[in-house]
């Protein structure tokens, strides 16, 4: 196992007291993320809590005809799985890795007793929902009032926020399901962003070359996002492994 793995590299635990750290962390198991795995479907009942350190998790809401759309993306700075401490036990959305990596897996039941004896943890966890459902809030409405090219520029920054690097593995046919919208939409959108020198795609993948260009090109979503995720995230406890 790479020594570059810790449960550190995620935000949540890095912030966690020695204390509260220290009785987790013996429960922590790091498990692959490979692109396309399907953590939990809609209504399935969790038995696990994932923190990504190096993966993307897309949570999506799937209709009954099969269609799709995206309502959030998790990163090293969260988790997949708060209905087990919000009281749910079962979630509507189904979480799939939509850029690969790794994550730490740790049992529902030890996080809810966590979430429950612990001050510390509960509001670090209560602060990470919050900017979660703002994430949520922003993305519907980014949907519903901005144009296909004003998404993508989101979701690209959205994606570049929560993992190293400036490169995704992703074809236009996964983005367009993400979004909600047409392959032919999205096709457009990124080979216009080509042309002004944003991005680059080639062969499934997708690199950011002039991030600069790619804000000033987004909707006001992306900043309202970011700012309200950097306003409550918890500040680290101790720095991840070089």
């Amino acid at each position: 196992m790479p020594s570059t793995h810790s449960p550190q590299r995620n935000q949540l635990l890095a912030a966690l007291s020695e204390q509260e750290y220290d009785h987790i962390y013996p429960s922590l198991a790091l498990v692959s993320m490979p692109l396309g795995t399907v953590l939990h479907e809609s209504g399935d009942l969790l038995s696990h809590v994932y923190f990504p350190t190096d993966c993307i998790v897309s949570l999506l809401y799937v209709l009954e005809n099969g269609a799709s759309a995206e309502i959030s993306l998790v990163g090293n700075e969260g988790l997949i799985g708060i209905a087990v401490f919000m009281g749910g036990e079962t979630t509507p959305n189904r979480a799939i890795v939509q850029s690969a990596g790794h994550a730490y897996s740790l049992p529902a039941p030890l996080l809810k007793e966590v979430f429950h004896r612990s001050g510390e943890m509960q509001l670090l966890l209560l602060r990470y929902t919050q900017a979660l459902i703002t994430q949520m809030a922003q993305t519907a409405v980014c949907n519903r009032h901005h144009s296909v090219d004003q998404q993508l520029c989101r979701w690209l920054l959205l994606s570049m926020d929560r993992i190293e690097g400036n490169e995704l593995t992703m074809t236009h046919e996964l983005i367009a399901n993400m979004l909600g919208v047409r392959r032919e939409g999205v096709s457009e959108a990124a080979g216009k962003l080509q042309d002004q020198g944003a991005i680059r795609y080639a062969r499934g993948k997708v690199t950011v070359l002039d991030r600069p260009k790619l804000e000033a090109l987004s909707c006001e979503c992306y900043a309202v996002v970011r700012k309200e995720t950097e306003r409550l995230r918890a500040p680290p406890r101790r720095p991840p492994p070089g």
